[in-house]
């Protein structure tokens, strides 16, 4: 992509990102604080709205073939968009979004971009069959979009999250001179960088399902254009903390005996926050992490699939028992109860070793005058 088109993408994205902090309230694009918020005032949301036109705006006069070449592609795009649109303004039910992503996996499909293989283990590759490719395809592309989703919940969180996993993609293109994998990339990067610098604490917008399930969409293209140059399980690592935290929170409720999909505030964002109580540090500790898990999953290019997703398991293993937001209480929960214990009465024993139900009351006998 031309320089200049990326310039251009970041211009539009600054004056519609200007618009839609003034006139968010018209459209009710209008973030409301409730119980699971981390924000303590109404702030405007659909930020996804910028991000989304300016990229589209600007491909499409300046690089029409692009757009023409890849029309299976970006009208995929362009429906997870209008579905995190609809979801912004009226709270669309997670069954329509998931329709939605559904129909959106088939345009990508239609474009030739799938995953046929699981990678390389022992020597063996593992070949998805073909009644295979699809759906397995969807439950990634659906399951990652999700997992942007759920991570946005820190002013400067997601867009610094999604930057840094953009970036590497980026990359990988550029080393490997995929002008496909490159276009997209740079195209989201140029708006997202203006965006973060709205959404950055205190935030002036929210992204909102706009956003974050447009971006989770277009990233999880990358990870099955990036396919061809890279293993699946080197992909793991460069997408790692939405699938963590989606994993762990998951496992959480289902120990818990809730449902998987239950809304709650035991993300690693939350935990994080907790620990540090600063919007900033906990962003920048989360946003180092992806970037040290993107590095890793970057120099894990063409290394063995087997070490790495044991390595991979090892990773989750360890965030599942390290960022615990219930293990403080637990612990207390069992001292209190261990305490409880030692403090029962112990029976009186009569010399048959027989427990006395009730014990001999003593009478005082009161003396004569």
């Amino acid at each position: 992509m031309h320089l200049h088109i990326f310039f251009l993408i970041a211009a539009f994205a600054a004056l519609f990102h200007f618009i839609l902090i003034r006139y968010a309230h018209v459209l009710g694009l209008v973030d409301v604080p409730n119980e699971r918020s981390m924000h303590k005032k109404v702030v405007p949301r659909g930020a996804g709205i910028a991000i989304f036109l300016s990229v589209m705006l600007v491909q499409s006069i300046f690089n029409s073939d692009h757009i023409f070449s890849n029309l299976y592609l970006y009208a995929a795009i362009t429906l997870v968009f209008i579905i995190g649109f609809l979801d912004d303004v009226y709270d669309v039910s997670p069954r329509y979004k998931f329709v939605f992503i559904f129909f959106a996996a088939i345009l990508v499909y239609l474009q030739g971009i799938q995953i046929d293989t699981l990678g390389s283990y022992f020597g063996y590759e593992i070949a998805l069959h073909y009644y295979l490719i699809f759906p397995f395809m969807f439950i990634a592309i659906a399951g990652f979009t999700n997992a942007l989703n759920l991570i946005d919940g820190l002013d400067g969180l997601s867009a610094s999250v999604s930057l840094i996993i953009l970036v590497t993609f980026l990359a990988i293109g550029f080393n490997h001179d995929d002008l496909l994998i490159m276009t997209i990339s740079s195209s989201f990067i140029a708006a997202l960088i203006v965006f973060w610098l709205f959404n950055w604490f205190p935030a002036k917008i929210f992204m909102g399902d706009s956003g974050s399930l447009t971006l989770g969409f277009v990233i999880s293209v990358l990870s099955i254009l990036s396919f061809k140059y890279t293993s699946p399980t080197a992909i793991l690592f460069i997408i790692a903390l939405p699938l963590l935290d989606t994993f762990i929170v998951m496992t959480r409720r289902i120990q818990r005996g809730e449902s998987p999909f239950k809304a709650d505030k035991n993300h690693l964002h939350h935990f994080v926050y907790g620990v540090k109580v600063n919007v900033p540090v906990a962003v920048v500790l989360l946003a180092s992490i992806q970037a040290v898990f993107s590095i890793i999953g970057y120099q894990l290019q063409g290394k063995d699939d087997f070490l790495s997703l044991v390595l991979f398991g090892l990773l989750f293993f360890t965030f599942l028992n390290l960022f615990d937001q219930c293990l403080r209480h637990r612990k207390k929960a069992k001292k209190v109860k261990k305490q409880r214990q030692g403090k029962k009465a112990r029976p009186i024993i009569r010399e048959s070793g027989m427990p006395e139900a009730f014990p001999t009351p003593i009478i005082l006998k009161a003396e004569p005058q």
